[in-house]
């Protein structure tokens, strides 16, 4: 990975409660942000007095390279909004301008927050579809605009290793948002990655989220691992 080949886009934690529909008993737990990239998240849950470590490749480059490209990107990504504007939902967020400041400020925070979160082991360099953590390492693990947003990038495969990766280390939880892929349509890997989900012995559902940014895309994919059925007896 070459930084030159990033654009970094940053949430904040109100974001990512809308659309992971994190409760404040969620935010307790122990969890894991998967591709969080420069989000304001992790720095705003640390705020908070919680535990949350966040993993992304780009946390292989300092504070001043990130800080850099997101100058150097910025201007590009307006841009492409103002070219794109009728493929979003101008409800919550009231145009671009608004929004170009929402990111801003969280990718700030993260600047901010990064040298102490490194020190912390709360930025870790890795990247999905292998992680470093031992087997249900925390209790909830999130993933936001990574995995089928890229489906023309990502194929089956990996989304398969990357979900069930997620599904290791999870405790409790895993939650995917969004669904779609960067054209607005559903992802086309979805039903494949659902079916595989219930043959490993998952619990995969489709949920509807409070978020809705991208025209469509307000539903994530919530996972739970599929308890034993306590009817049968157990063998003493």
């Amino acid at each position: 990975m070459t930084l030159e080949n990033v654009v970094p886009w940053g949430r904040n934690l109100e974001e990512y409660r809308e659309m992971f529909r994190l409760s404040d008993k969620d935010l307790q737990s122990n969890i894991l942000g998967c591709g969080d990239g420069p989000s304001s998240f992790n720095a705003e849950v640390t705020k908070l007095r919680c535990n949350v470590i966040s993993i992304d490749p780009i946390y292989q480059f300092t504070k001043d390279e990130i800080g850099q490209r997101i100058d150097e990107t910025s201007s590009v990504v307006i841009k492409q909004l103002q070219e794109h504007e009728d493929d979003y939902v101008w409800k919550k967020i009231k145009s671009v301008d608004a929004l170009v400041s929402i990111r801003l400020n969280a990718m700030r925070d993260f600047l901010e927050d990064y040298e102490d979160g490194k020190k912390e082991n709360r930025y870790i360099h890795q990247e999905l579809p292998r992680l470093s953590f031992d087997d249900e390492s925390f209790d909830l693990v999130l993933s936001s605009h990574f995995l089928f947003l890229y489906s023309e990038h990502l194929d089956l495969q990996f989304h398969i290793d990357a979900i069930l990766e997620m599904c290791r280390v999870a405790r409790q939880e895993v939650r995917i948002f969004p669904i779609y892929d960067l054209y607005n349509q559903k992802s086309q890997h979805i039903e494949a990655v659902m079916e595989r989900l219930l043959k490993q012995g998952f619990q995969a559902k489709i949920v509807k989220t409070d978020y809705e940014f991208q025209k469509g895309a307000n539903e994530m994919l919530k996972i739970k691992k599929r308890l034993c059925d306590i009817s049968k007896p157990s063998k003493l």
